[in-house]
């Protein structure tokens, strides 16, 4: 049996502002993405996940991105790259915080949002993502899109570089995701997202809206966890994998 790993995006609320139940998705995920703070989150739910996290098991990610709170950290920001390195490392320390006082450890980076499109075709702050991981802990993997800008600048600076392939997005044949803001970006169809996370792990590969076939070699699959019904849809991607022949598992411990 091959292991694969199920992550969602978690602790993406702000203060009295809640998204998602972080806390019945990390009874189904195996590795957890927690918002640092500049794009959602804040201390006390950092605090909260990375408790419920290392009691239950579950990998901890830094889920770095831009400073935009208000944007969720959707929309491009044209950094200087010194400071988007500064900024990343900032995040993934404050997270490692939470992380040491609940008896746990930040077990790899991962980027957000427009930070995580931008990085996949973008030279530049792909360095910036790379220059932070590598100046805080060179040992850290990066969880990122399969055949990116940043898997390959990774990969050149000696880091780990793990593959992600997202159940409920739509992509493009180039191989990055279908714009929010574009058709097809969203499957909200359970079926076609339990069968395209299981296509990506099984066979490696992606079908576009447009029935182009794309090569998508993953150890990761992500649920989203802001997603309606995320905690259901989460559970069927779960049941998927293992009716295919996996064990669920956290990347960060069959990959040692």
């Amino acid at each position: 049996m091959r292991s694969i790993d199920l992550n969602a995006d978690l602790g993406e609320g702000f203060g009295r502002w809640t998204l998602g139940d972080d806390e019945a998705l990390l009874d189904i995920v195996t590795s957890a993405n927690v918002a640092c703070g500049f794009h959602a989150g804040d201390p006390s739910t950092m605090n909260r996940i990375c408790l419920a996290a290392v009691e239950r098991g579950v990998a901890i990610g830094a889920q770095v991105g831009y400073r935009d709170l208000a944007g969720f950290g959707r929309r491009r920001i044209d950094y200087d790259l010194g400071e988007l390195r500064d900024d990343i490392l900032y995040q993934v320390g404050a997270l490692e915080a939470f992380c040491r006082a609940a008896g746990g450890s930040v077990d790899y980076v991962k980027p957000h949002g427009a930070l995580y499109n931008t990085a996949a075709v973008d030279d530049g702050q792909a360095s910036a993502v790379v220059a932070a991981v590598r100046a805080y802990d060179p040992a850290l993997p990066v969880l990122c899109q399969p055949g990116s800008a940043l898997a390959r600048l990774a990969t050149v600076a000696g880091l780990t570089v793990v593959g992600e392939g997202f159940a409920d997005r739509g992509y493009r044949p180039d191989g990055t995701l279908v714009p929010r803001t574009a058709a097809g970006a969203l499957i909200d169809d359970p079926k076609l997202v339990v069968a395209q996370a299981v296509r990506m792990v099984v066979d490696g590969e992606v079908v576009t809206p447009d029935g182009d076939v794309v090569p998508c070699q993953v150890a990761s699959i992500c649920v989203h966890g802001d997603t309606p019904g995320a905690v259901e849809l989460a559970g069927q991607v779960r049941a998927g994998l293992v009716d295919a022949g996996h064990t669920v598992a956290p990347f960060v411990t069959w990959r040692a």
